[in-house]
């Protein structure tokens, strides 16, 4: 048996005789396994086309590839303002920042609507085209791959020898036990078979279209999980102290965010009370201070008349409530502070929760005292107190206010005391964890500087001028939690792994066919003939195709070479 491998396809020579219909079928073999649409349209419209031939100009070109992958990198670089300047929707006050900070600029960035990148009119316009481009590029392919599906491999070209891939031998099994034979080898590899007239014709790899069309679905698919969470997202953050609860209303959020076409009404009804906090970390060694785990316990209730449950939130493990998801972000400490006036009498007694702001949580807080007392002309002040925390102090001399570890193992707060309006009645909003000196004075100390103090666990600090006394009761843990809902994410994640598969498949699975025709010779022997032909140049097409010859020739092996007969005259 002898193969002939050809890598690229025979040019014709001029001088050949003219190319007859078998070699027609030849090339038209080749251009039927391309699965392309066919666009026979010229670059451009012709003059004087009229309003349907330009319209049916600009769909073509919309929905073309080149156009798709255009919009498709043009959506991406669209998103890159959205990164790199704060969003209204995400953070207003970032906005308010930036526009501050680059106040010639904002002019520009309004009118291209830099602020709402994601819901401005030129990305809604973008993303539009790129759905409606994918769509015009899916449906009609859709359609030939239907008829790719339902249609028969060719017939066998006349001159198999010019196709890339070609191999022939001799046998002595009949024409039709050798087609019978390929027909079984070439289902065996699962090749779909068509008989034909002395030959057999077997075609493989429909899946590299299907591949092709799963990978631009899933683009669109994906494009609609973005835009459904886009537009009716919500997610809002909540610190909550130990023993507190928290419901599930629009009210109740410290921070929320959401889409455009968002209901406050579509909140799952929920709420939960933090029971307790637990925090461990690595005592020794080098990673001493690393946190090992943190667990919320809390008392989950499902909807208004929900019966409580008991549940555990830790990160990367949240409470999962009717489609939103309830993560634990953070933690800290609220020292609880109590502070009476002149008179003896308790004004203020909370536990005031501090921010953490380092990984040992050294904390920084307010705490502010609307009730005030009255100084000596009976005017009423208000008091601030700018609040330092550690958990585990070094000692006395050894270092700054710091914390050394983020457990409690010495705890201590200090204190900047102020008097004066906090401003709260303002109507302006205030940060609950920063405080507003601008209409208040910090109280003196005996030598005229500003009065602080550091407070152990216990301590008591009286005020200068006998403005009344602040006393460090005690410590309370504190969680911030999010509660996110997401509507597209799980279609995007399927989106996201069928089109992964569909291009793969259409990147590995090759679209080829196979011929093995097989006639009786001068001789009376057989000669067969296989040859394979690809939807592109392939290096595995000559060695599939040696494959399915050796096992044919197993079935139709060689015949004997015939024995040339010496004439009588040269016998010796």
């Amino acid at each position: 048996m002898s193969t002939t491998d050809k890598a690229t396809t025979e040019t014709p020579d001029p001088a050949s005789p003219a190319p007859d219909a078998a070699d027609s079928a030849d090339a038209a073999a080749g251009a039927q396994l391309s699965t392309a649409p066919l666009d026979d349209s010229p670059t451009g419209p012709a003059v004087g086309i009229g309003v349907i031939g330009w319209a049916r100009w600009f769909w073509r070109q919309l929905t073309s590839m080149r156009v798709a992958l255009i919009l498709l990198f043009l959506l991406s670089l669209g998103a890159i303002p959205g990164s790199l300047v704060p969003q209204s929707n995400v953070d207003a006050l970032k906005v308010a920042d930036w526009k501050r900070e680059h106040s010639s600029w904002v002019g520009v960035a309004d009118k291209l609507q830099l602020f709402d990148v994601y819901s401005s009119v030129w990305f809604s316009a973008i993303y539009l085209l790129l759905f409606i481009s994918l769509i015009g590029c899916i449906v009609p392919r859709s359609w030939q791959f239907v008829g790719q599906l339902r249609g028969r491999p060719p017939a066998a070209p006349r001159r198999l020898d010019r196709l890339p891939a070609h191999t022939t031998w001799r046998t002595e099994k009949t024409p039709d036990e050798v087609l019978g034979y390929a027909r079984t080898v070439l289902r065996g590899s699962r090749f779909r078979t068509e008989p034909g007239k002395g030959h057999v014709a077997a075609e493989k790899g429909y899946l590299r279209e299907a591949g092709n069309l799963i990978f631009h679905v899933a683009l669109i698919v994906m494009l609609v999980a973005f835009a459904w969470g886009q537009y009716f997202k919500s997610e809002g953050g909540k610190l909550v102290l130990r023993g507190t609860g928290f419901s599930n209303t629009l009210t109740q959020y410290d921070d929320f965010k959401s889409g455009t076409l968002f209901d406050p009404d579509d909140l799952p009804p929920f709420s939960f009370t933090l029971d307790r906090f637990d925090a461990t970390y690595e005592m020794t060694g080098p990673q001493r201070g690393t946190p090992r785990d943190f667990k919320a316990y809390v008392t989950f209730s499902d909807g208004a008349h929900g019966t409580p449950q008991k549940r555990e939130i830790q990160v990367n493990k949240p409470l999962v409530v009717d489609g939103s998801k309830v993560y634990l972000l953070g933690h800290g400490y609220a020292p609880i502070v109590s502070v009476t006036d002149p008179t003896g009498k308790v004004i203020f007694k909370d536990a005031v929760p501090v921010l953490p702001q380092d990984a040992n949580l050294t904390s920084t807080g307010a705490v502010k005292v609307t009730d005030g007392y009255k100084d000596k002309d009976g005017k009423k002040e208000q008091l601030g107190f700018n609040a330092v925390f550690v958990p585990s102090f070094a000692g006395e001399g050894m270092g700054t206010m710091f914390s050394q570890f983020p457990a409690l193992l010495n705890p201590q707060l200090a204190l900047n005391a102020w008097h004066g309006s906090l401003g709260v009645d303002s109507g302006l909003p205030q940060n609950v964890y920063r405080l507003t000196t601008t209409k208040m004075e910090p109280f003196k100390d005996e030598s005229g500087q500003p009065f602080k103090q550091k407070l152990a666990l216990g301590d008591t600090m009286t005020l200068p001028n006998g403005a009344g006394t602040v006393k460090f009761e005690g410590i309370e843990r504190w969680a911030t939690f999010s509660v996110t809902h997401q509507p597209g994410s799980g279609l995007a994640l399927a989106g996201a792994i069928a089109a992964i598969a569909g291009l793969a498949g259409s990147l590995f699975i090759q679209r080829r066919r196979i011929w093995v025709r097989a006639v009786t010779g001068e001789d009376g022997v057989t000669v067969v003939e296989m040859a394979g032909l690809g939807r592109s140049e392939s290096t595995k097409l000559p060695q599939e195709l040696a494959e399915l010859a050796a096992q044919l020739h197993q079935q139709a092996p060689s015949a004997p070479d015939p024995v040339e007969e010496t004439p009588e005259g040269e016998r010796g």
